[in-house]
């Protein structure tokens, strides 16, 4: 197999339970998409939004057995961009494991550019 940009072909989790984070994606806490046109902001606010959202099911991003990214552009130098941002935050243990990044036509929120899905396996 080649090798990866950090992550992994395959994650093998312990038996047990799983917390499946549906999108997380660049919203306040007032439900407004922030940073319109602007990737970093966006991904910085889903950053954290993963973060909230891991350690309220109990799992930390080294927990993260699977990632889903999806970011609104066709161009890979902006794919790019995001995932080193992913990989300079707080959450990058997450992105280690089976991990994919997609260039997506659009999501679900007007200006959101940016989306992520992660699969945790919940400590004992």
């Amino acid at each position: 197999m080649h090798e990866t940009a950090g992550y992994s072909h395959v994650t093998i989790s312990p038996a047990g339970r799983l917390a499946h984070l549906a999108g997380q994606c660049p919203l306040d806490l007032a439900g407004t998409v922030v940073g319109p046109g602007d990737f970093d902001a966006q991904t910085d606010q889903v950053i954290a939004n993963c973060l909230t959202v891991l350690a309220a099911a109990g799992a930390k991003p080294a927990d993260v057995v699977r990632s889903i990214i999806y970011v609104v552009s066709p161009d890979s130098a902006v794919l790019g961009g995001v995932w080193q941002r992913l990989m300079d935050s707080d959450l990058a243990p997450a992105f280690g494991t089976a991990s994919t990044l997609l260039g997506v036509a659009s999501l679900g929120y007007r200006g959101q550019l940016i989306e992520i899905d992660l699969t945790a396996a919940l400590p004992d």
